[in-house]
């Protein structure tokens, strides 16, 4: 055959493989992931993926955290703000120990991670090594899924399937822990081939619409019906649909923490917060609905109280991705599983188009009830020192619910949620099911790179704030633009008020000494005020909204104020007391 009959016939499409080292394959694998970030903090037994990493510094941004808890808090915040799959790298040992109280921060509030670990080699394994800790069986109780990689070859096979179950159905952190001889190992890398099924896993239960017709009949038949929304409707990207739903049926909708900004803060069918901090209506109505529409939430027990005198009155109705959240709590009428983006809709076209005015009207009375008695209080004082409510109300005019709010844990957590005011969905993050405090700051810098564009603040208590302070390097060294805002009562504020209320005013360990925040910062190269008079206040909010990079307010507030309403623990969500 001649050369030019040769040159005629079309080669054979042909795969070679490339030899490439287990730490290669990680972050190809990243890569093709579509990952642009990656927070971490380098050690002995992950140094060969950070020597791999240093030729690919121009293609995945690393994140030099100060320790692996601020390391997937950030990731945390990333993966809240963005949509997208945080990413985490620690070594063995006491790196990956320190992630342990992120993985069930992200557990229990359904956060997609991905933490990769690195570990002693395999045939170190159980012999108590230098930094070798049993990582696997440590984290199982607080992962979606976890895996040991002893060989190379697994890596691309194994992250595929990491990052299809971190995000997939209800997203929740997953953990791959890597020994060192697999991250040094050479093989023949094929490619990596993303995952989208595994068999005996069904993220997504089948939807039944005989369930789906049940629920709506319930719902065309019933006088006062009430909806309870999560952060399902956001994980499920239903915002849309969930607004359709209720304007059709004109029910009124109220929301847990963390569903907090799937609906606008200004929809007139949304009518507050529920839950031991909630607001008057939607706790006392509760209990006199009689149709109750839970959506993507799972009757935590702050949001319920006691179970026993829990809407019993009511038939529920319950949406979630997750078949193991219906009946757990709350016994259930009609349970409708499968993805709210796909349920909604079907449930939005069975349903008919009505108002309930009258209906909507009661929450409105109860909302004047608490304006009277708590808000107007909170939010417009005239003497005495500032309250919190103020704060967040001023911040609220000045960005116009535009910003992203991320909260740490305690009295400000409570007044923000309460107060907060937003316009676009994914602005409030906060920790939710496990309240960590800490949670704020590297939080706050996650959220910032997951969402370069928008503003970020993180409202932070004096007692949170200290817990992961050390971040403030992370900001320094990165040069990320994040707002601080401390809200300083010199006090551990949640434990005080329940010494106060319910142990007879012992306070016992929370008054909290602070260093000064606004010297501290400045040494990380932060600029910073502190301000205890009510006439400085909007001007300080303003010149740390304006102020280019990042900036800290620290504001006096009551050193003995509480936050009301409040479902005193034991009693059920219609005992809420106002004051």
């Amino acid at each position: 055959m001649s050369t030019l009959q040769e040159a005629a016939i079309p080669a054979k499409e042909t795969q070679t493989a490339t030899q490439i080292s287990g730490s290669q394959a990680v972050l190809e694998s990243l890569l093709t992931e579509g990952v642009e970030i990656v927070f971490g903090y380098p050690g002995g037994a992950i140094m060969p993926i950070y020597d791999a990493l240093y030729d690919y510094q121009d293609r995945i941004k690393h994140i030099l955290v100060r320790h692996e808890q601020g390391g997937i808090h950030a990731a945390q915040g990333y993966a809240r703000s963005s949509g997208k799959v945080g990413v985490v790298f620690a070594t063995s040992g006491p790196g990956a120990t320190n992630l342990v109280t992120g993985l069930a921060d992200a557990q229990i509030d359904s956060t997609p991670l991905v933490c990769i670990t690195g570990q002693v080699f395999a045939h170190l394994l159980g012999t108590d090594a230098f930094q070798e800790t049993d990582v696997i069986n440590i984290t199982t109780p607080v992962t979606k899924w976890n895996y040991q990689v002893t060989d190379a070859t697994e890596i691309p096979a194994v992250l595929a399937k990491a990052f299809y179950i971190a995000k997939s159905g209800r997203p929740g952190p997953v953990l791959i822990d890597i020994a060192k001889n697999a991250q040094i190992q050479q093989f023949d890398f094929e490619g990596y081939k993303p995952c989208n099924h595994i068999r005996s896993y069904r993220p997504k239960p089948v939807v039944r619409k005989e369930y789906i017709e049940q629920a709506a009949k319930l719902i065309n038949e019933a006088k006062k019906p009430f909806v309870l929304f999560g952060q399902g409707v956001i994980l499920g990207k239903a915002e849309e649909e969930f607004k359709k739903f209720i304007e059709k049926s004109g029910i009124p909708a109220a929301w847990t923490i963390l569903g907090l900004s799937a609906l606008p803060s200004d929809h007139p069918l949304n009518v507050g917060m529920l839950g031991m901090h909630g607001n008057y209506g939607p706790n006392v109505l509760t209990n006199e609905c009689d149709v109750l529409i839970a959506i993507g939430m799972r009757f935590d027990d702050r949001v319920t109280g006691r179970l026993d005198k829990y809407a019993k009155q009511a038939k529920v109705i319950h949406l979630d991705i997750d078949p193991a959240e219906i009946d757990k709590n709350v016994k259930t009428a009609v349970p409708v599983w499968g993805d709210c983006k796909e349920t909604l809709p079907i449930l939005t076209r069975l349903v008919q188009e009505k108002k309930h005015t009258e209906w909507v009207n009661t929450f409105k009375n109860y909302t004047a009830q608490e304006t009277e008695a708590v808000i107007h209080d909170e939010l417009h004082p005239t003497a005495g020192i500032m309250t919190m409510g103020e704060v967040v109300n001023v911040l609220n005019e000045l960005t116009g619910g535009e910003s992203i709010i991320v909260t740490d844990v305690g009295q400000h957590q409570m007044v923000t949620c309460r107060y907060a005011k937003f316009a676009k969905t994914r602005s409030n993050i906060t920790s939710g099911g496990l309240g960590t405090m800490g949670f704020a700051l590297p939080a706050a810098i996650g959220a910032k790179f997951g969402a370069p564009d928008r503003t970020v603040v993180a409202i932070i208590g004096d007692g949170g704030f200290q817990m992961c302070i050390q971040e403030l390097g992370t900001i320094m060294q990165s040069g990320i633009d994040v707002k601080l805002l401390i809200l300083n009562n010199e006090f551990l504020g949640m434990v005080r008020q329940w010494q106060q209320l319910f142990n007879d005013k012992r306070y016992s360990f929370v008054n909290i000494a602070s260093p000064d925040f606004v010297m501290l910062a400045n040494s990380y190269g932060i600029s910073g005020k502190k301000i205890s008079l009510r006439e400085e206040l909007r001007d300080a909010l303003q010149t740390m909204l304006n102020h280019q990079g990042s900036y800290l307010l620290e504001v006096m507030v009551g050193k003995e104020n509480n936050v009301f309403p409040m479902v005193p623990q034991g009693c059920s969500v219609a005992e809420i007391r106002l004051k």
